[in-house]
């Protein structure tokens, strides 16, 4: 660790105590830049990574509501909005029990860089609540949309921060916000995207994510020569990231083999076919239902229930080539990355938000295999956000080839960007060093142009 990471990681310590994921991302963005502070003091000397570091703003407030037996219930509401440099704030909402101040900071902080890398004009930000809607009726998931939204319309719009979903926020969600922010406000605008399609939203959204991450596999894949074309794929999570992800490893002829979920994971030897992923999405954006009926209705696949007490993760113990963590944070250890390689996996592709710890990522660097950071791989959802805001803009709708093509440009220009930085800066093939970069140079610029703000 260079002395200036050092100290700087001392000081974000002790201003952000108690914020171990927020002391990760910039420890993980710090010790690229060590690279590019060297080549450019005048970074240095105006504090450019210090303001980055330290949010533009935080709102938190509470959000009453009342449930379906007229008890009232209390949770907490944030927003974070991080850094409006090169745009405005853009970022989801996650409505999670695990939501604290200090996820929502690295997830912000994270969305800054990865906002960058998509070329278009959009600053960081990410916000949510505490609030689980795991198991809430949709009475009760529309009462606590309207509350949170009657705190967090004064802080929001078109050109001051756009925010989107993300875990717990799909689009029965967005729509009751976006209701909400309507009537108070009296304007049908922009504010939300993933919205529905006939109010506003853009083809592929909800695929986007998953279609993203696995678009930057194969670009990856192709500096060897090499297709997704028969590759064996673990894919973690069973959400919105996890299906289409699935979804698009099946159009480029790969053979997904896992989904997951809080419970447990099914690996399906035979691979996971379309009539089976029509079952999957069925089962959690319909029934809402648990991954183990997977097991139940297909028997090539087998069923492990989560086990708290082991210190790895099952899933990422099979013989693959790829592998896309689609879950969560943190998902993949020390020992998890150990079995990922054991087992043969040369291609990682993170479609959540920062799912390997620091000792993963130093695993993967060390055995130089193809390996895409999130804030790069799965740029996808908040670029074909952005193609959303554009469309809004113009009072336009895109159609779904156009919108499925300009993602795919989007993607292989944060490739290329991340390849022709790493090598820039001496360091080929380093992917991480390539989307930190590549994504701290253009946001520095802008806030080397616009002063002390």
């Amino acid at each position: 660790m260079s002395e200036f990471v050092k100290n700087l990681m001392s000081q974000v310590k002790a201003k952000n105590p108690s914020e171990p994921e927020f002391h990760q991302a910039v420890y993980e963005v710090a010790s690229s830049l060590s690279l590019v502070l060297e080549k450019h003091p005048e970074y240095r000397k105006e504090k450019i990574l210090e303001r980055i570091i330290e949010p533009e703003r935080v709102i938190m407030f509470r959000v009453p509501w009342v449930d379906d037996q007229g008890e009232v219930q209390v949770n907490r509401g944030f927003r974070i909005e991080m850094n409006s440099a090169i745009g405005p704030y853009k970022g989801g909402l996650r409505f999670h029990p695990s939501v604290n101040l200090g996820i929502l900071k690295f997830l912000a902080f994270e969305q800054v860089f990865k906002n960058s890398l998509t070329t278009l004009p959009m600053g960081g930000g990410k916000g949510g609540s505490d609030f689980d809607p795991k198991g809430k009726s949709d009475g009760e998931v529309m009462r606590f949309c309207q509350s949170f939204m009657s705190e967090l319309f004064r802080h929001i719009g078109p050109d001051t921060d756009v925010p989107a979903g993300d875990i717990g926020v799909g689009g029965r969600e967005i729509g009751y916000l976006f209701g909400q922010y309507k009537k108070l406000r009296n304007e049908f605008t922009g504010v939300l995207t993933g919205k529905g399609l006939n109010w506003g939203g853009s083809l592929i959204r909800p695929e986007a994510t998953g279609y993203g991450a696995v678009y930057f596999a194969a670009e990856m894949l192709a500096t060897r020569n090499q297709t997704l074309e028969g590759k064996k794929c673990l894919v973690s999570g069973s959400g919105n990231v996890a299906q289409f992800t699935i979804e698009k490893i099946l159009h480029l002829g790969g053979k997904p083999l896992t989904i997951s979920d809080s419970n447990g994971y099914i690996y399906d030897e035979a691979g996971i076919d379309y009539a089976k992923l029509k079952f999957i999405m069925d089962l959690k954006n319909v029934r809402r239902g648990r991954v183990n009926e997977y097991a139940d209705k297909f028997k090539t696949a087998t069923y492990v229930a989560l086990d708290p007490s082991v210190d790895s993760n099952p899933l990422w113990n099979h013989k693959a080539d790829c592998a896309f963590p689609s879950a969560t944070q943190n998902e993949i250890n020390g020992k998890d990355a150990a079995n990922l390689l054991k087992n043969g996996v040369y291609v990682v592709s993170e479609g959540a938000n920062m799912p390997s710890t620091i000792e993963a990522i130093e695993q993967f660097l060390d055995a130089k295999i193809l390996y895409g950071p999130g804030k790069a791989a799965n740029a996808g959802g908040v670029s074909t956000s952005g193609l959303e805001m554009s469309q809004n803009s113009l009072r336009l709708s895109w159609s779904r080839e156009e919108v499925d093509q300009r993602l795919h440009n989007i993607m292989k220009s944060i490739h290329k960007t991340c390849v022709e930085t790493a090598a820039k800066y001496g360091t080929p093939g380093n992917y991480v060093n390539g989307a930190n970069i590549g994504g701290f140079v253009k946001v520095a610029n802008a806030m080397l142009d616009q002063g002390i703000v």
